[in-house]
């Protein structure tokens, strides 16, 4: 049996200034979700905001998952203009962000 191609994922949370409006997070998260039409490289998405019981997530409330296939559909998203529009948009409400990338292994 070969073994899988492995994947990139790319995890992007956020932590929203403190008085960001509801309408302004749903139209973040609906910007961030419309990336993967807008962008071919991305092989897969999902998306979800903090329902952890342990109260750790020291103020990130959403998270964004992105898969690519390899480094290389991963280094197109970056500067793609429709990512680089979101990013615009989401400045004025962002307190942090945190962005990990790793290689999915199971």
């Amino acid at each position: 049996m070969s073994k899988p191609t492995p994947l990139l994922r790319h995890v992007v949370l956020f932590q929203f200034k403190a008085g960001t409006a509801p309408e302004q997070l749903k139209a973040i998260e609906d910007a961030f979700r419309a990336l993967p039409t807008q962008i071919e490289a991305i092989h897969d998405f999902e998306w979800g905001t903090d329902v952890s019981v342990e109260g750790i997530a020291q103020g990130f409330t959403h998270c964004f998952l992105l898969t690519f296939k390899s480094a290389a559909d991963r280094d197109l998203y970056l500067p793609h203009p429709a990512h680089r529009a979101f990013g615009e948009l989401l400045r004025p409400y962002k307190e942090r962000v945190l962005v990990l990338d790793y290689w999915a292994q199971s």
